[in-house]
């Protein structure tokens, strides 16, 4: 299965499809023009393995592409956004 992140404005997340009946997902919440990441989630058996960070990659990815700014609220979406200086135009 492709390790490719969409959004799910339904769920309010983004996804990242790990196996068939396994997803990662980052939470969010629009606050006005600010998308607020609160909270990521990958399921225990593949904790380690990389898919968070693969999940934070794809979602700034596609933060950069809307040109969107972002509240990262989530310990480690924040951790990734302090590590990726190339996101600061972003950062509320």
């Amino acid at each position: 299965m492709p390790h490719r992140v969409l959004d799910n404005p339904e769920g309010r997340r983004f996804e990242l499809p790990i196996e068939a009946d396994a997803v990662a997902a980052a939470y969010y919440r629009m606050e006005e023009d600010v998308l607020v990441l609160i909270h990521t989630e990958v399921p225990f058996e593949y904790s380690g393995a990389g898919f968070a960070t693969k999940l934070a990659e794809g979602v700034f990815a596609i933060l950069r592409e809307r040109q969107q700014k972002v509240a990262p609220r989530c310990a480690f979406m924040a951790r990734y956004a302090a590590q990726h200086p190339e996101y600061s135009d972003l950062i509320c």
